[in-house]
């Protein structure tokens, strides 16, 4: 479960920091747009790889998220797994009381 946690930790941060670079990347479009209205070349050029830097480390950033994501799955069902394997009449009365729940549902509509 600790693992879990953890895991879940790593993606709250990892979504923080996605969250902080599309922020950057954003206010470095707004300044482009700016700069080409004043039409300088050398202050677009500049701009346009501020941007560029920004995109790359927001699909960094996205990257990274994704990986925490699939490797707080992955773990989720490894500890689902072993919980099953280790109480298997639990697990079978939970699923049999999921099914009646979701059957009372299904039928009230």
């Amino acid at each position: 479960m600790e693992a879990m946690e953890q895991a879940a930790g790593q993606a709250a941060a990892a979504r923080d920091r996605l969250a902080a670079e599309l922020r950057s990347l954003v206010s470095d479009a707004e300044e482009m747009l700016k700069a080409a209205s004043r039409s300088g070349n050398e202050q677009l050029n500049l701009v346009r790889d501020r941007l560029e830097r920004g995109v790359n480390a927001a699909r960094g950033e996205l990257n990274a998220f994704q990986e925490a994501a699939l490797e707080t799955a992955r773990r989720t069902a490894a500890d689902t797994n072993e919980y099953v394997h280790e109480h298997p009449w639990n697990a079978v009365g939970i699923a049999a009381a999921v099914g009646v729940l979701l059957g009372v549902l299904l039928t009230r509509r």
